[in-house]
């Protein structure tokens, strides 16, 4: 599991809805320096989950590879961290 990692979706671009392909994941809201608390989402059984700090609609795809998005430019990688 470190090796992986957990999924980090973010939503600059507003969207109503991010279709991912995880059912655990952290939300950021928008790109640092612009960020919300990391929180960490847990759908459990369900299909989807809406993130208590910026009200983003995560629905769970099982299309999608685990950290994969739809809009993909909803998923956030941490270059600094990957240096």
């Amino acid at each position: 599991m470190a090796a992986t990692g957990i999924p980090h979706f973010q939503n600059d671009a507003g969207v109503a809805v991010i279709h991912v392909g995880a059912h655990e994941f952290m939300c950021i809201g928008a790109k640092p320096p612009f960020d919300h608390p990391h929180v960490f989402l847990d759908m459990g059984s369900d299909n989807e989950i809406v993130c208590p700090y910026c009200s983003t609609l995560f629905k769970y795809d099982p299309s999608l590879k685990g950290g994969a998005s739809n809009p993909p430019e909803c998923e956030y990688h941490d270059d600094a961290k990957a240096a």
